[in-house]
């Protein structure tokens, strides 16, 4: 993902990802990325759970909009099954 995002912002459209494996990230260095700590397949979160799926997404596009240093990987802090949202 981190190639193709770094592909489309050459020409000028900026691209953010989710990652659930940090290293890998890191070694491909993407332009900007989320990283969570969930299991692979629950980039959201868990599943019908709809405040935290949004918490989640609204997070990603905050973050397209800060993230101003190339190779930036955010993590939220948020935990599986441990974080409440509301």
């Amino acid at each position: 993902m981190g190639l193709l995002q770094r592909a489309i912002e050459v020409e000028g459209i900026p691209t953010i990802g989710i990652t659930l494996q940090e290293e890998v990230t890191k070694k491909v260095k993407p332009p900007r990325a989320l990283y969570l700590r969930y299991p692979f397949g629950h980039p959201l979160g868990e599943a019908f759970a709809v405040k935290q799926q949004r918490t989640i997404l609204l997070d990603v596009l905050k973050a397209l909009e800060t993230i101003t240093a190339p190779g930036t990987i955010l993590e939220p802090g948020y935990r599986w099954r441990r974080h409440r949202f509301e």
